[in-house]
């Protein structure tokens, strides 16, 4: 396959970002998992049918669950269609499990998914984040960040 297809096939791929995340808490540190998937779960998310907003991780005995994540019932499933809003296994090894707990174990700090998306062997991944929830005044200077960068592009662009 040419390198031109190979970069169309890339960036055909799908991503679902929680953009709320970013904005609500600093990521400390990050993680890609698998996920497992049952029916037509997968067919949703190619077809973009999923929502990261309000989902987040917990650990129980050993295993890494995501919670309040949305994955919309498949448009041409049967009867055999998944629950929307099911807990869903994540795939992390032990130690990266035990790490995550015992940081996650601190006050302020939880364990939230920030994108998901289809790999190059076609399986749907996670990233997941350790992250720290931001005080009000952080998320008014990410504000004023963010519209600094916005203003300079516009001027950048009319000259």
């Amino acid at each position: 396959m040419s390198n031109e297809k190979q970069n169309k096939k890339r960036k055909a791929l799908v991503q679902i970002r929680n953009k709320k995340a970013s904005f609500e808490y600093f990521f400390v540190d990050t993680y890609t998992a698998g996920i497992v998937l049952t029916g037509t779960e997968i067919k949703s998310i190619r077809a973009g049918k999923a929502s990261l907003v309000d989902a987040f991780c917990v650990i129980n005995n050993g295993e890494i669950w995501v919670q309040g994540m949305n994955i919309s019932p498949y448009f041409y499933g049967s009867y055999a269609n998944h629950e929307a809003r099911r807990s869903r296994k994540l795939l992390l090894n032990k130690k990266e499990i035990r790490i995550l707990e015992a940081d996650s174990q601190s006050p302020g700090y939880t364990i939230i998914p920030t994108l998901v998306f289809i790999d190059d062997n076609g399986r749907a991944k996670v990233n997941i984040a350790l992250a720290k929830g931001k005080k009000e005044y952080d998320k008014r200077q990410t504000l004023k960040a963010k519209e600094d960068k916005r203003e300079m592009d516009r001027v950048r662009k009319h000259y």
